[in-house]
């Protein structure tokens, strides 16, 4: 009775308009007050507790990471790469913005922010040789669904803070299916192509793959930080999204320049000697490769001591250094010591101006926008958690789970339940605040069933990826209404064809559990559940 009147004092409130966490919240006070055992004293007590929940403290530094790469110049380096991949296929620039929002997934773990970083650049250039507004909006707006399935995701964040799994797990199981995903939509967008003959762009060799990787190269190094050092065992998810958005600021803020007081100002001066310029790209890329090396040797060569690392890491930097001047026919092979001025230039100019780069108004505009982002997320994440506190104090997901196991179901008609469930609430609900009201009841019927918990949370992440581009509260379809100016019901049509495609890899993830849970069991081991 209780968890009836539950549910339907939220669902009313929600009918009625009021926002998500007020209706989460009070739905709970009311439950608490009237009819439960429990004390309202202890509402506050939970509520501080549950915004002090460590694996919740990644969620604000994520988003930082992801406004500071949004707000600079990185989605456009970004899109030069994959168009280069990928452009001289039929339909090559729809599908090279599938694949830029795949590599912006990996650095901002949002779907929003990576529909507006890369929707508002692809768009306007798939419209320039050809392809319809239509097509173009319908395309960012499922391939930006892919910001909460690759990983580095605030989404998987959320599920692991309530159910008390792995963040590192559920960040590798989100690899093969976050390719798989963009693949499929790849593969559509060729298949509509050949059909419409829709343009390619012309195929500029490999020079231009790497000469555009080198210009991205510093942003999606953050892939590399983030990934390796969560799995090298050099920091927790928590510690390494602090370090994203440290790394994510000084990128934009000093190496990139794309905003604050350097904003502008060029690495390398107009009147540098063609000598010193080959000197000081020389040992640029000798030092990115010296990183590059002890990131990825600390994740896949372990077994070798760390002297022998990095002994190798200057063996090849310094092939790199005295290489590169070759390469450019130059006859010294050292002139990186010309470079040095350079250096000097520059390190001046970060010191001088770094106090400045931090109080300037666009850190300041950033800092005021994730700000905002994660008091409103929170927000609804803390009301959710005490909405959640409510379900198991009053033991409803063993209630449902009794009901469920009597009435004859297993785990195969269960997950057929689950996502008829989560599609229709994803329509209706943000998707953290659906996915922390959902998770707790179905997470224990899913354990007595045998249903692994990575693999129900990947499925969890996709039907909330899905409900992102379902109306009428698809957050998706409203970004891309807001950057394209076109109407939400035009917006809807639009991305509906490639919502099958969707549809048809949510059928494939949830019955083909080891698209999920090869890769992190097969690095970490089987997710392990306590006191379940």
């Amino acid at each position: 009775m209780i968890s009836l009147i539950l549910f339907a004092l939220v669902l009313s409130l929600l009918f009625l308009g009021v926002p998500i966490a007020i209706s989460l919240g009070l739905s709970s006070i009311i439950i608490i007050a009237f009819f439960s055992s429990g004390s309202l004293s202890g509402v506050a007590l939970h509520l501080f507790s549950a915004s002090q929940h460590y694996t919740l403290l990644a969620i604000p530094f994520f988003i930082l990471a992801s406004t500071f790469m949004a707000n600079g110049d990185v989605a456009r380096r970004i899109i030069r790469v994959a168009i280069a991949s990928v452009g001289h296929f039929r339909g090559g620039l729809a599908m090279a913005s599938v694949l830029a929002c795949m590599m912006f997934a990996a650095l901002s773990g949002s779907s929003p922010a990576t529909v507006v970083a890369i929707g508002t650049i692809a768009i306007a250039g798939m419209m320039q040789v050809g392809y319809s507004k239509d097509f173009a909006a319908g395309v960012i707006a499922n391939a930006g669904t892919l910001g909460i399935l690759i990983p580095p995701s605030i989404v998987m964040v959320v599920y692991a803070a309530a159910t008390d799994v792995s963040v590192g797990r559920m960040f590798l199981a989100g690899v093969i299916p976050g390719l798989l995903a963009g693949g499929m939509l790849m593969l559509a967008i060729y298949i509509v192509a050949r059909i419409k003959k829709l343009p390619a762009e012309p195929w500029r060799g490999f020079g231009e793959i790497v000469n555009a990787g080198k210009e991205a190269g510093w942003g999606l190094f953050l892939i590399f930080i983030i990934i390796g050092g969560i799995y090298g065992g050099a920091f927790t998810p928590t510690e390494a999204a602090s370090v994203a958005a440290v790394y994510a600021g000084m990128v934009s803020l000093f190496v990139y320049r794309d905003m604050g007081p350097l904003k502008g100002i060029n690495w390398i001066p107009d009147g540098a000697s063609r000598h010193a310029t080959i000197g000081f790209k020389a040992s640029v890329y000798a030092f990115a490769l010296l990183m590059l090396w002890l990131i990825l040797s600390f994740f896949f060569f372990s077994e070798a001591s760390s002297l022998v690392r990095i002994w190798i890491g200057f063996a090849i930097s310094g092939v790199m250094l005295l290489g590169y001047p070759l390469l450019k026919r130059e006859s010294n092979p050292f002139s990186f010591i010309a470079g040095l001025p350079i250096w000097g230039r520059n390190i001046w100019l970060i010191l001088s101006r770094f106090l400045p780069a931090l109080f300037h108004k666009d850190t300041k505009s950033v800092l005021f926008e994730s700000a905002r982002t994660t008091i409103m997320l929170m927000f609804i994440i803390v009301n959710a958690l005490l909405f959640a506190h409510v379900l198991t104090s009053e033991r409803i997901p063993q209630i449902i789970t009794d009901w469920m196991l009597g009435a004859g179901f297993n785990w195969f008609t269960f997950l057929i339940a689950v996502n008829i469930l989560l599609l229709i609430g994803g329509q209706f609900m943000e998707p953290s605040g659906l996915l922390l009201i959902v998770a707790p009841v179905v997470f224990p019927i899913a354990m007595e069933l045998g249903v692994d918990p990575i693999h129900l949370g990947i499925i969890m992440v996709v039907n909330m990826e899905i409900g992102m581009i379902t109306p009428p509260i698809g957050l998706n379809l409203f970004v891309t209404s807001g950057i394209t100016g076109m109407s939400l019901l035009r917006v809807v049509k639009a991305a509906l064809p490639f919502v099958g495609v969707l549809m048809i890899f949510l059928v494939i993830v949830t019955y083909v559990p080891q698209l999920s849970i090869w890769l992190p069991y097969s690095l970490m081991g089987p997710e392990v559940i306590i006191g379940r």
